[in-house]
């Protein structure tokens, strides 16, 4: 059975949370105070937790344990090592202990795993074998050099000699300080007479062959490993050597009393076995997320221009401005609150009671016993973003304003002036307009955030946020009743002319609704997502970024909503591809998909400061789709103009010019191969899915023009014949018994299913009702059906496509297995979130929801399906 996870990943993550990791936390939560744990060093541990790969480094005597010395008693502390092996443990962070002891003897007394790198010898020795290439000169020097200090000092009270296989050590540790001083000076007189290196490391002298070498091991280490920043940790004056190297984001430590050059110290190995298991607890919250809310359970508002997330807890975790690929505000979702939240929650902690959506509304209410949170985003002129929050009750809420623009990349700081927060340092104005609040601002050099506690007795606090209104009027909170009836009102009118299916009614209305959301009325375009990055394997790298506008998608929405009686929609998305047309050199050279601006995108690219929604990495802006060849989008273009001239009695003369393009599009490049509906990034291959609905752009023109009286091209009849036929030919694979996802490929997929629900092939032809068990058998687990089980040449795993589950669905309706069809449709109905959305996916075998959220493709499916139902219903 399939699972989302990636398998190291999980495994890391395993191994980590099964660690004694309560030894860990009662040591972050232990008394501080004079043991160096300094705000400031905090501050730079959170930092230094988000890096992208992290390497943490440190000496071993004196900073990990209390003493040095050759004795196998010496032993780490216990809560250091459990620290140090869990920070091995983690994804892309590496730990490792550079000390002057041998390597041998560095093993055998730290006891720690193969996860830790160890490097003895002042970092001239990184593997066993180091000790057996010496030459005969140098093991001469050695044994002259260890008979010397016997002869010298080797009597003298708490002093002992080990040979080390570049170097002669003394252990100075339990002498008097006189004998210390006095075999010093000594020592380093016998290292001067036969030319060997003199360090002083703590307690231990070393005459050395080798110069101190620690600085060139960490550089070689976190080169070698990629590490983006390091942490390096020590007591001993060869340390210094190292942290000398640091710069950017690293962080040096010293740790004990002594001069350094470290930015931070703390007091003693102890105080540093908290900062490793502090650093492990921070590093693993951004890696993993922190108790990271299911997909699903996050609540969605717009008002046809913005979008925003809200947890179950009212905490706005996601929103972007201007414009839907644009920069986030709030990106919680992808990082936690380092990227950006802006919450609201009782002062008096209390289990939030519920959220709801205000009927037939984008309005969100989150409530507890004394606090109730109101959110929508009210219409605003273009290029500005509106956000209204209401609070009310008779207790008293805590609010946390803090945006992180652009990703959290942007620094800023704020001010306030008067009922006004004013973000300053943007490139445009964001203003939270509070009247009747008092906020503490504070800033952590790079970003602010504000803060305050209002007594909702004294009657209802109204926050209104507003992004890029360079004049900005403050929004009158004695009238925000009747803004918010103004918005309630315009979504109620719009739901009351659908026509809406007796089954599942109220999940249509907000499937609907949501549609509609995800239209951007200023353009017509219309978002598949209004996220990006929600992954489709928990840990893994499928994470897409879905703020944009496919040709396919944009017409599958916008059809749906025409079923259901909404035509402006459908008008919108096909003035916007007219005027995309306008520009471009052909049809047949459109895009799959483009920004709502119209714009080919951007290329791809990775935000590595966002460790992803539970720690799924990497988090991408843009999407390399919008270079591949997609002949099947031309399809839904035509059905989408086929449907609504049939809806609307009447052909406009510019949707018959786009139905035109369509099919001289599909007569130019139908016979080439193409990268499918799914996007494989590999080689193009000649896909049935899009063959079909190549087939489906010719026959859909044909059929308009004959309804409308309209010409159609001479060779749009004999190509759609010519395309059906090869389809049914090679399309086909013995070995598999059913149509496939392409010719010559005995791989099945989901989408093949439109052989016979695009009219391609009767619906009773045995060949399409064996793609259908075919489908079911192969791809179909539980509650869900998979697009595909071959190999698309990336990483990871995926769940299965609420949107293939619908396909399926229909084609049991198809071929007449209606019990089916509901059975399978009910086991949908259950996996919808508790204010109706869903995602992209679902894993049926860790009961995880994945993907972008809410996905459009989910919710048109679904009213497809209630639709169909519903009319096989008034059949019975």
């Amino acid at each position: 059975m399939p699972t989302p996870l990636n398998q190291s990943v999980a495994d890391s993550a395993l191994l980590t949370r099964s660690l004694p990791l309560e030894m860990l936390r009662a040591f972050v939560q232990s008394d501080a105070a004079d043991n160096g744990l300094t705000p400031a060093l905090l501050a730079e541990l959170k930092v230094l937790a988000r890096v992208p790969g992290l390497l943490v480094a440190c000496n071993y005597g004196g900073t990990l344990c209390d003493a040095e010395g050759i004795s196998t008693e010496i032993l780490p502390l216990g809560s250091a090592a459990i620290a140090l092996r869990a920070l091995a443990a983690l994804p892309n962070t590496h730990a490792a202990i550079i000390s002057g002891r041998s390597l041998r003897d560095l093993a055998a007394v730290s006891r720690l795993p193969v996860e830790v790198h160890l490097i003895g010898s002042h970092g001239a020795e990184s593997d066993m074998g180091y000790a057996h290439g010496q030459t005969l000169a140098t093991e001469s020097v050695l044994q002259k050099v260890n008979a010397a200090l016997n002869e010298a000092v080797g009597f003298q009270k708490g002093i002992w000699i080990e040979r080390k296989p570049v170097a002669v050590s003394v252990h100075t540790r339990p002498a008097p300080p006189e004998v210390v001083e006095s075999v010093t000076e000594t020592a380093r007189e016998i290292a001067r007479v036969h030319g060997l290196f003199f360090i002083v490391d703590g307690s231990v002298l070393d005459l050395s062959v080798v110069e101190p070498s620690k600085a060139e091991a960490l550089e070689t280490l976190r080169s070698r490993l990629g590490a983006s920043a390091a942490m390096f940790a020590g007591d001993a004056y060869s340390d210094e050597l190292a942290i000398a190297t640091l710069r950017g984001p690293d962080l040096g430590l010293h740790v004990g009393p002594g001069e350094t050059s470290a930015a931070h110290r703390v007091r003693d190995p102890e105080s540093f076995a908290r900062v490793l298991a502090l650093l492990f607890e921070l590093r693993r919250a951004w890696l993993f997320g922190e108790d990271a809310v299911g997909l699903e359970r996050h609540t969605m508002i717009g008002n046809g221009s913005s979008t925003a997330l809200l947890t179950p807890d009212a905490k706005i975790c996601w929103m972007s401005h201007p414009l839907p690929d644009s920069g986030s505000l709030f990106a919680h979702i992808l990082g936690g609150d380092a990227a950006g939240h802006f919450s609201v929650e009782p002062v008096k902690a209390s289990q939030v009671l519920g959220q709801r959506y205000v009927d037939s509304t984008m309005i969100v209410e989150t409530r507890w016993a004394d606090v109730t949170v109101t959110d929508y985003l009210e219409p605003a002129p273009d290029g500005i973003t509106s956000l209204v929050r209401v609070l009310s009750g008779n207790g008293a809420a805590r609010i946390v304003f803090a945006p992180r623009p652009d990703y959290a990349n942007a620094p800023f700081s704020m001010e306030a002036r008067g009922s006004e927060l004013h973000v300053v340092g943007t490139s445009e104005p964001i203003i939270l307009f509070a009247p009747g609040v008092t906020f503490s601002i504070t800033s952590d050099g790079r970003h602010a955030t504000a803060t305050a506690s209002v007594n909702l007795q004294d009657g209802p606090v109204v926050l209104n946020l507003r992004c890029g209104d360079t004049e900005p009027q403050p929004a009158d909170p004695d009238g925000e009743t009747e803004r918010r009836a103004e918005v309630a009102l315009h979504a109620r009118q719009w739901v009351q002319r659908l026509a809406l299916p007796s089954v599942k009614p109220s999940l249509v209305r907000r499937s609907a609704l949501v549609l509609r959301a995800l239209v951007h009325e200023p353009t017509g375009a219309v978002l598949a997502a209004p996220t990006t990055s929600l992954p489709e394997g928990i840990g893994g790298t499928r994470n897409w970024d879905y703020r944009y506008c496919w040709l396919r998608d944009g017409s599958m929405t916008v059809n749906a909503l025409v079923d259901l009686g909404s035509t402006a929609e459908a008008a919108g998305f096909l003035g916007w591809l007219g005027r995309i047309l306008e520009h471009a050199p052909g049809p047949e050279w459109l895009h799959p998909l483009y920004s709502v601006t119209g714009a080919p995108l951007s290329t791809e690219a990775v935000v590595d400061s966002l460790p992803g929604y539970a720690g799924s990495r990497p988090v991408r802006i843009g999407n390399a789709a919008d270079h591949q060849v997609q002949l099947d989008v031309f399809g839904p273009v035509a059905e989408l103009i086929h449907t609504l001239s049939e809806r609307e009695g009447m052909l406009a003369d510019d949707h018959w010019d786009l139905m035109a393009q369509m099919a001289s599009a599909v007569l130019a490049r139908w016979h080439e191969p193409d990268h499918g509906i799914w996007e494989a990034r590999r080689a193009a291959r000649h896909h049935v899915y899009s063959k079909v609905m190549c087939w489906v752009t010719l026959d859909r023109a044909l059929r308009t023009a004959a309804r409308h009286g309209r010409e159609p091209d001479p060779a749009w009849a004999p190509t759609a014949s010519t395309i059906r036929d090869e389809v049914l030919r090679e399309g086909w694979d013995e070995s598999a018994n059913s149509y496939t996802v392409a010719y010559d490929s005995p791989d099945l997929d989901a989408a093949v299913l439109h052989i016979g629900l695009s009219g391609l092939l009767d619906v009773s032809d045995q060949r399409f009702l064996d793609t259908v068990t075919a489908v079911e058998r192969e791809l179909r687990v539980g509650p869900t059906v998979f697009r595909y089980r071959y190999d698309d040449g990336l990483p990871g795993l995926e769940g299965g496509f609420h949107i293939c589950t619908t396909w399926l669905i229909e084609a049991y309706v198809a071929v007449g297995r209606i019990d089916e069809a509901w059975d399978l449709f009910d086991q949908l109905v259950n996996l919808f979130g508790p204010t109706g959305l869903l995602p992209e996916e679902y894993d049926p075998g860790t009961e995880t929801h994945l993907g972008n959220h809410p996905q459009a493709y989910s919710h048109l499916g679904f009213i497809r399906c209630a639709r169909l139902l519903d009319e096989h219903q008034g059949r019975r």
